[in-house]
């Protein structure tokens, strides 16, 4: 290491603890121990462009370890990215690009929200997917416009998570070579060392998974850790683990302690620190020596850009078709046919059923329709018809086969839709979306449109008893903001549920019936709305409201008081958030403020409908655990029937006469 590049690492750790000392908050310890190795990274190895972060061919770089955030920042100033001084200034502010953890959408540069640990190893397993399914689609022999390596950057505390060890074991299993992780290892968290938890040998274990292990004795020596990363990239059929050893917070008073990992250093610990480094500068000062270097570097990376430019021109000169295709698929330009989407042949079908019709006609119409099961497909009915199976051989299937791993799947599909040119969806058991929660609240956070599908939805699962019988999970994700939660009633009411998820700028959960409903007369379309008059009646005196299976139930229960001279409005609320999207003139068309006795009907726990029931309104709802027996028995049972439902209105409008 030269003078000039010892002067530029201590311009990166120097910048990292006094953003983290201005903001009063933050994790030194991390930038400290890591920043020779993302130096080297982004110096040397990674393909980016500063002036242009986004352009399609670039490397990506994920800071899994989020909370080094002030390391990530520090670099993407130095490199040239749209991150200045005053960004640095206001680590940590409101209203400023440099989060508290990374966001995506937020800093240039940042190619995903980290923070949750380990999520960020799954992501760059999604991107490393979509790097190799895009290539194999687009890449020609004499011509290669999708080739470029995915690189995690990872801590102990990441690889403790369990959704790390079931990324890596995919990522092993389909040969992803151009997925490079680094570990920053420094054996400490935030509660001390290590060995208090964490006694595995991480390098056998990815050895096991199918991983290239490497290791960098010191975190100092930046020639050993670029010939770990270029032995890395030249491992094609597996992906790579550099193992890099590290102290954390080098060169402070508190090195090697925990102490460093979450709080600021102090003014006299800064100060201690950039001396012991050699860096003895004023706050937020880089010398001209060092601004000189990296302008040297950026101006060598933006010729990554101009020669892949050059390519891409070639490229739609040869190969015109695949380069539209290649073009529409990156833009997310989508068209489709609704029609016939919402044409079923089957009177009576589950909305698994339909979902699979309607799934199945959607990969025909978008060529960049990916995604799969975490081994449910047969049961999700989620399967992809002739578009053939991802692995390891067969780069070009479209069906993924994630194994029993909800987390890792959802965060893998982040990091698709991420990379770009591919929508994708996930399925699992509705009572298993609680494991991918974290995944998709980051899915939320991000607007990024995964589709999530859903199915045994309720207590319909049946014999399979209460550990599979989603009672509260409506609500806990209905209280996810920008989350589109759709239960339909009906086949027709799942197309919508699709056609939403494929139009909206934000994920969708398409929450699905394992039982057979029959087709309702009247839905459709209006299900966009988020909920709409699905049988109506003149001079009404109450309303049900009702969601999936159980708006069938409501219908016939307004036979049955129909009977009895008792005239009500039934309104289907397959998605409450769209519906609380819409005016409020069409609000108060659907559920009218004047009209007070209200009766929600839903398998599923009450709590998410006392905004629109009201306090004069009833429930027949599920805030128990059910039991085991046939789904049959259990409707009777729990009161989801046409006859308790009529009852239950029947008795609330006569309380109010």
């Amino acid at each position: 290491m030269n003078k000039t590049q010892q002067l530029s690492i201590g311009a990166i750790r120097a910048l990292a603890i006094e953003q983290i000392e201005n903001a009063k908050s933050g994790h030194p310890g991390l930038p400290l121990g890591a920043a020779p190795m993302v130096y080297e990274l982004f110096a040397n190895h990674l393909k980016h462009d500063p002036t242009h972060p986004e352009f399609m061919d670039r490397d990506r770089f994920i800071l899994s370890a989020g909370h080094g955030s002030a390391l990530l920042y520090s670099v993407l100033h130095l490199f040239g990215y749209e991150v200045t001084m005053d960004d640095l200034k206001n680590f940590r502010q409101f209203g400023s690009i440099t989060t508290g953890h990374p966001e995506y959408g937020v800093c240039p540069g940042v190619e995903t929200s980290t923070g949750p640990l380990g999520q960020g190893i799954a992501n760059a397993v999604g991107f490393a997917i979509a790097e190799k399914m895009l290539a194999a689609k687009y890449n020609k022999d004499d011509l290669s416009i999708i080739d470029h390596y995915t690189y995690a950057f990872t801590g102990d505390g990441c690889l403790q998570e369990g959704i790390a060890y079931e990324a890596a074991s995919l990522a092993g299993t389909l040969g992803l070579g151009k997925l490079i992780l680094i570990y920053d290892k420094n054996d400490i968290t935030i509660e001390g060392n290590i060995n208090l938890t964490f006694s595995e040998d991480v390098g056998k274990r990815h050895e096991a998974m199918g991983w290239q292990v490497l290791y960098v004795e010191s975190g100092e020596d930046i020639d050993a850790i670029g010939k770990a990363i270029e032995e890395a990239k030249k491992e094609k059929d597996k992906p790579s683990l550099i193992i890099v050893k590290t102290v954390i917070g080098f060169g402070s008073p508190k090195a090697g302690m925990s102490a460093c990992h979450g709080a600021p250093l102090g003014k006299d610990g800064v100060s201690a620190t950039k001396k012991a480094l050699g860096y003895e500068y004023g706050d937020f000062e880089v010398p001209e020596e060092v601004r000189k270097h990296y302008e040297g570097i950026t101006k060598k990376l933006t010729e990554y850009k101009k020669e892949h430019d050059k390519k891409l021109k070639e490229y739609e000169k040869k190969y015109p078709e695949d380069y539209k295709k290649l073009m529409t698929e990156l833009t997310g330009r989508i068209k489709l046919d609704e029609a016939e989407l919402y044409n079923f042949d089957a009177e009576v079908l589950s909305t698994r059923k339909a979902g699979n019709i309607v799934l199945n006609k959607l990969a025909d119409m978008i060529p960049g329709l990916v995604g799969g099961s975490a081994d449910l497909g047969p049961s999700n009915l989620t399967t992809l018809s002739g578009k053939g199976e991802l692995s390891k051989d067969n780069p070009t299937g479209r069906y993924i086969h994630y194994g029993i791993r909800e987390h890792a799947m959802a965060a893998i599909a982040n990091g698709i839709h991420l990379h770009g040119g591919f929508r994708t969806y996930v399925s699992t058991f509705f009572a298993f979306s609680d494991y991918m929660k974290n995944a998709i609240r980051m899915s939320a956070l991000m607007e990024l449109p995964v589709t999530y599908i859903f199915t045994h939805d309720s207590i319909g699962v049946g014999e399979d008893g209460p550990t599979h019988q989603p009672v509260e999970h409506l609500t806990g994700l209905r209280s996810m903001p920008g989350l589109d939660v759709f239960r339909p009633a009906d086949a027709k009411e799942t197309a919508a549920a699709f056609i939403n998820a494929i139009k909206a700028n934000n994920p969708t959960a398409i929450v699905e019936s394992r039982q057979d409903l029959p087709v309702l007369e009247g839905s459709g379309a209006e299900a966009l709305r988020g909920g709409y008059v699905i049988s109506d009646a003149k001079n009404f005196v109450g309303i049900i409201m009702a969601s999936g299976s159980e708006v069938s139930i409501a219908l016939e229960a307004q036979k049955i008081l129909l009977n009895r001279n008792i005239k009500v409005r039934v309104v289907s609320m397959p998605c409450f958030r769209l519906f609380d999207e819409q005016t409020d003139d069409y609000k108060e068309s659907v559920l009218p403020s004047s009209i007070r006795v209200r009766v929600a009907v839903e398998a599923g726990a009450s709590m998410s409908w006392g905004k629109y029931v009201g306090m004069d309104g009833a429930y027949v709802c599920m805030d128990t655990f059910g039991k085991s027996a046939p789904a049959k028995k259990l409707f009777e049972y729990y009161g989801f029937t046409p006859e308790n439902v009529a009852s239950v209105t029947e008795k609330l409008i006569k309380g109010k006469k």
